[in-house]
């Protein structure tokens, strides 16, 4: 049976702040989300494309549906198409822009289909769908949060995606998990995603722990990160003297004031 996506190899790089660097042959071709690239080698030629590339006789008019569905969810409706136009193999790595773990995932073994958070997507050999997949239940659509829109990437090849912090993987026979919404990176097909209130009134408002939580059941493979970027960023702006944060860490007794002496 012939493959629908290029057939790529890869090396994962590093440790907590990882990268992949991806071997093309002559003619293959990667495409990744815009501002994912880290660095290319010589004979690699890279375009802007309005659209993932897996569907060529799609026309204009389809490209440009996917593109919109792409920008209503704040997404980039271009992505970037790294091709090797030389004669011998040669590489190009991607980055995320936040530390975590990359998970590099052959979509042959998992049926032909992941399920992720919308911003976990790094990269994928040509032949890849990658669509916005909105989850129509009501009360996903109305508290999901970071669940509420994800993505659906479909082929028979190579795809990278990024978690932040620890990479955890859960094999689901049947069995239901609760996480929080921002700590899901992915899943296969076989899972229901759900949302559901966090426990009682008083967990809600005093638990710390978020008003909603995503409940996955069924038979499959979960994906979760230990440090969602949407938590990291809010700790960052929360202590960000600017916004009105703490001096934490900075060792002055005098915080702000100090700032003001040494012209900062």
């Amino acid at each position: 049976m012939s493959r629908r996506c290029h057939e790529v190899d890869y090396e994962i790089i590093g440790h907590s702040m990882q990268l992949v660097e991806v071997e093309l042959d002559p003619n293959e071709t990667v495409v990744a989300e815009a501002g994912a690239m880290n660095y290319l080698e010589q004979d690699i030629s890279f375009e802007a494309k309005m659209g993932d590339g897996s569907e060529p006789e799609s026309g204009f008019f389809g490209k440009l549906v996917g593109a919109g569905k792409r920008a209503l969810t704040g997404e980039s409706i271009f992505m970037t198409h790294f091709t090797n136009q030389g004669n011998q193999k040669r590489k190009v790595a991607f980055a995320a822009p936040y530390p975590g773990t990359i998970l590099a995932i052959d979509l042959a073994e998992y049926g032909g289909e992941l399920i992720c958070q919308k911003d976990s997507f790094l990269a994928a050999a040509l032949g890849t769908r990658v669509t916005m997949k909105f989850n129509r239940r009501l009360g996903t659509g109305f508290f999901g949060g970071e669940g509420f829109i994800l993505q659906s990437l479909q082929g028979d090849g190579m795809t990278f995606i990024h978690a932040g912090g620890t990479l955890v993987k859960k094999e689901l026979r049947g069995e239901t998990l609760r996480v929080d919404t921002g700590c899901l990176v992915g899943f296969t097909p076989g899972i229901d995603y759900d949302i559901e209130r966090a426990g009682s009134l008083k967990s809600m408002v005093f638990g710390g722990e978020g008003l909603f939580l995503a409940t996955l059941k069924g038979h499959g493979t979960v994906w979760l990160q230990s440090l969602p970027f949407s938590r990291m960023a809010d700790r960052i702006i929360a202590h960000a003297p600017s916004a009105g944060g703490s001096d934490r860490g900075e060792g002055s007794v005098l915080g702000g004031l100090g700032r003001m002496l040494d012209g900062r």
